[in-house]
C-alpha cells in the first residue's frame, strides 16, 4: 500500500544516465519535497551521485538492476531479455502497487513494450498513444498525438486519442474544458480521408465532456490555435521531429547573425537579457515528458538527450498525472464512446435499408 506518492525511475536509461537523473530527481526535489523515489539501477554509481544531491538523497531510495537495456535494442529483444534490467524493474515495481509511476529516459521502444506488456491496456482502448507537448505562441503548450506508438489510426483509435489527449490536457495544464483538433490537410468539413471525417462525425455524435473544435493544419500546432492536437502515429511524429528540426535551424541561423562581426556581437551583448529568455521558451527540455496514454499503469518517457533540468520536467508530469482522477476520465468517455458507437451499429441496417 502506498501511503504518499512515490515515482519508479530507471536510474540507467538515456544518454547521460545515471548523471542527469539523479540532478533531475534533486532539481525536482528542490521544488517539493511531498514526492519519494525508488531508483533502479547500478547501487553504486547512483549512490555516488547522491552524496552529492543531498535534497535527492533524502527522497531517494535506490534498487539494484543487474542489467540496462540500451538504446540500439529492439523491442521483441528487450521483452525476451529485459528482465531484471533497471527499466523492467522500475516498471514492474508501480504493476506491484510499491510507485504510482515510472519515468524513464531510456529506449523508446523498449519502454513501450515492456509498459503495454505488464501494465496491460485499459479497457476499451485499441491502442495506446503517446502523447508530448509543443510550444505554442500563445505562451503555454499544445498537446500532440499520437507522436509515434502507432503508425496508423483507424476513425475509432484517433477519437480514442482524442478522450485520451483531452484528460493528460486537463490533468497536466488544469484547463477546464480542453479544446480537441483533429490534424488534417485543410479546416474544412470535406477534407482529409474517411477515417478523420468519420472520427469528426464520431466525436461530435457521442456527447464527449470536451471542446471539439473540427479539423486543424499543421501550422495550428504551433499556433495554439486548440489546446490538444489529434493524429496517427506516423503523422504525429514527422510533425513532432518537423518542429524540432526548423527550431534548431532557427537557433543556428540566429546564432550565426549575432556572431557575423563587431556589431553583431555588440546587438547580443546589448539584447542578451531577451536572448537568454528566448533559448529559454525554445529549449525542449521545458516541455519534456511524453506519456504512454491509455494503459492500466502511468508510464512518463522523458527524451534520451535531456539534460538534469529535463528530466526533473518529466518528473513534473509524472507528479501532475498521478495526482489526477485522468484515468477514470478516459474510462467515462470511453463508456461513451462505446455507447455511439452500438447507437451507430443498431441504426446502420435501417440506414442502410432507406
Amino acid at each position: 500500500m502506498i501511503e504518499s506518492l512515490v515515482l519508479s525511475i530507471d536510474g540507467m536509461g538515456g544518454d547521460n544516465a545515471p548523471d542527469i537523473v539523479v540532478e533531475g530527481i534533486n532539481v525536482a526535489a528542490g521544488r517539493r519535497n511531498d514526492v519519494r523515489y525508488l531508483i533502479h539501477g547500478d547501487v553504486a554509481r547512483i549512490n555516488a551521485l547522491l552524496d552529492r544531491y543531498p535534497a535527492a538523497k533524502a527522497v531517494s531510495q535506490v534498487i539494484a538492476a543487474e542489467k540496462v537495456i540500451t538504446m540500439e535494442v529492439k523491442a521483441s529483444q528487450a521483452l525476451r531479455q529485459g528482465k531484471g534490467s533497471s527499466l523492467w524493474n522500475a516498471v514492474q515495481a508501480v504493476e506491484e502497487g510499491r510507485a504510482n509511476a515510472v519515468v524513464s529516459a531510456g529506449n523508446t521502444g523498449a519502454f513501450m513494450a515492456i509498459s503495454l506488456f505488464r501494465f496491460r491496456a485499459m479497457e476499451g482502448v485499441h491502442r495506446p498513444a503517446l502523447t508530448t507537448r509543443w510550444p505554442s505562441i500563445k505562451g503555454g503548450y499544445t498537446v500532440l498525438l499520437d507522436v509515434g506508438a502507432n503508425v496508423e489510426a483507424d476513425s475509432e483509435q484517433l477519437v480514442e486519442f482524442a478522450i485520451m489527449g483531452a484528460a493528460f490536457a486537463r490533468a497536466v495544464s488544469g484547463i477546464a474544458k480542453p479544446s480537441v483538433g483533429l490534424l488534417n490537410v485543410g479546416a474544412e468539413e470535406q477534407k482529409g480521408h474517411e477515417e478523420i471525417r468519420a472520427a469528426a462525425a464520431l466525436i461530435r455524435a457521442a456527447g464527449f465532456d470536451m471542446d471539439f473544435r473540427g479539423f486543424v493544419e499543421g501550422d495550428d500546432i504551433a499556433k495554439g490555435t486548440v489546446d490538444v492536437v489529434v493524429t496517427d502515429g506516423f503523422t504525429g511524429n514527422i510533425a513532432l521531429k518537423t518542429g524540432e528540426g526548423t527550431a534548431r535551424l532557427v537557433a543556428h541561423y540566429l546564432r550565426e547573425a549575432l556572431t557575423g562581426g563587431w556589431m553583431a556581437k555588440l546587438g547580443a551583448l546589448i539584447a542578451y537579457p531577451a536572448l537568454r529568455k528566448l533559448r529559454a521558451r525554445m529549449d525542449p527540455g521545458t516541455f519534456n515528458g511524453a506519456v504512454f496514454l491509455g494503459l492500466n499503469g502511468l508510464a512518463v518517457k522523458s527524451h534520451g538527450s535531456a539534460n538534469g533540468h529535463g528530466f526533473a520536467a518529466a518528473i513534473d508530469v509524472a507528479t501532475l498525472l498521478a495526482r489526477s482522477h485522468y484515468r477514470a476520465e478516459i474510462a467515462t468517455n470511453l463508456t461513451r464512446l462505446a455507447a455511439a458507437e452500438a447507437s451507430n451499429a443498431a441504426a446502420a441496417p435501417a440506414g442502410e435499408a432507406s
